[in-house]
């Protein structure tokens, strides 16, 4: 079994595809990441065999993230996965990907959800597809309507049947380790979806002696880069100095020496491992991220989130209504809140409670490693037709 594996750049799109990458190495099949330049180091520090496609031209995206301001949130979503996603991204992928897939010959391609690329090269060259979720299904539910049109213009290009509707896209596989909790009610989540839970493969994390509670402050990979990131910074530091708790603040690729100091109850690093300090955090604060925001409650750590953008708010609104936390309002807004916030998670049991319910029926699914048994069942029958 051959599987190659289609994803954007960014930890939060590789990430949580390499779990499934390994459960598939381990049980025997042959896997192959194809993403951009920018994301290499991600794929093979994971150990995992990868083939470079074009970073997409930063001339043609910087402009469309350059025209994003004073939008709301719904009308910068539909910008970008319209016309960077589905259109500079995919324009950008497509030549290589069809040429890596008619080389690797996979007999299944599975993709990160937001990468069309490998949707349109598995559609062009009759190959089965199907999806890793990199964040909740609702989020899908409401792209892809969004994104159609823009795919049945590639697929016009490619001498493709057009779907606008979707149907190709929703009868393919969908599987995820995102809790069912995190996903909205009214969203229908794929009947054939499959729903598993991370192997601990946690490195070692020295946690040290101080009894102090632990809260994890992280705001993810793209919002330490935004210009707005050293006041945001600023705010929650400077709100985290009153709280009865140790911090650790990991700021990305934010500039340490620029951010100013921070109290004797905070800790600043570049990156730590999240999956080693779950077992030791009290609170989780961060921007409710998919990938944040799903480890800490499959830990049973209660969540604050401050959202800034994408499916944040989205994340934040279900944290708040499993009880497992508290969604505050989007930045800058939201930034006053986090000092009586994460006082409420660390006093009040009922949120971890509620975050280790959450927990309880994560540990209840299959683990990601039973991913291949099913993509076995899958792919027989979808080649065969």
């Amino acid at each position: 079994m051959r599987i190659l594996f289609t994803s954007k750049a960014g930890a939060g799109h590789v990430g949580p595809l390499i779990p499934f990458a390994h459960a598939l190495r381990s049980a025997g099949a042959h896997v192959l990441f194809a993403a951009p330049r920018e994301s290499g180091a991600l794929i093979t520090g994971a150990g995992l065999p990868y083939h470079p496609l074009p970073d997409p031209p930063a001339e043609e995206r910087d402009p469309i993230f350059a025209s994003l301001g004073g939008l709301t949130w719904e009308q910068t979503g539909i910008r970008v996965v319209r016309d960077v996603f589905a259109g500079v991204d995919t324009r950008s992928a497509l030549p290589g990907t069809l040429r890596v897939m008619a080389d690797y010959r996979p007999d299944a391609v599975l993709r990160d959800p937001t990468e069309y690329a490998g949707l349109l090269a598995a559609e062009r060259l009759g190959v089965p597809h199907g999806r890793v979720a990199i964040m909740a299904h609702e989020m899908e539910t409401w792209s892809l309507p969004v994104v159609a049109p823009a795919l049945d213009a590639h697929r016009e290009r490619l001498g493709l049947q057009p779907d606008p509707r979707n149907h190709r896209i929703a009868r393919s596989p969908w599987l995820t380790t995102f809790p069912e909790a995190l996903e909205h009610p009214a969203d229908v989540a794929p009947r054939h979806g499959l729903r598993f839970r991370e192997a601990d493969l946690a490195p070692p994390f020295d946690p040290g002696v101080d009894p102090r509670p632990l809260v994890y402050a992280t705001y993810g990979s793209v919002s330490p880069a935004r210009p707005d990131f050293p006041d945001v910074f600023r705010a929650t530091v400077d709100a985290l100095e009153h709280v009865p708790a140790r911090v650790l603040f990991t700021i990305g690729s934010a500039d340490r020496g620029a951010l100013g100091p921070v109290p004797e109850n905070v800790r600043v690093e570049t990156w730590v491992p999240q999956a080693a300090v779950m077992p030791h955090a009290a609170a989780v604060l961060c921007h409710g991220g998919s990938g944040t925001t799903r480890m800490a409650l499959a830990a049973g750590v209660p969540v604050v989130v401050v959202p800034g953008f994408a499916d944040q708010p989205r994340n934040a609104a279900r944290v708040d209504a499993t009880g497992a936390g508290i969604g505050l309002p989007e930045w800058p807004a939201g930034l006053a809140g986090i000092g009586d916030a994460v006082r409420r998670v660390l006093e009040d049991p009922a949120y971890g409670r509620a975050a280790a319910q959450v927990a309880e029926d994560v540990a209840a699914l299959p683990p990601v490693s039973a991913a291949a048994a099913a993509l076995r069942r899958w792919i027989a029958p979808a080649r065969a037709a």
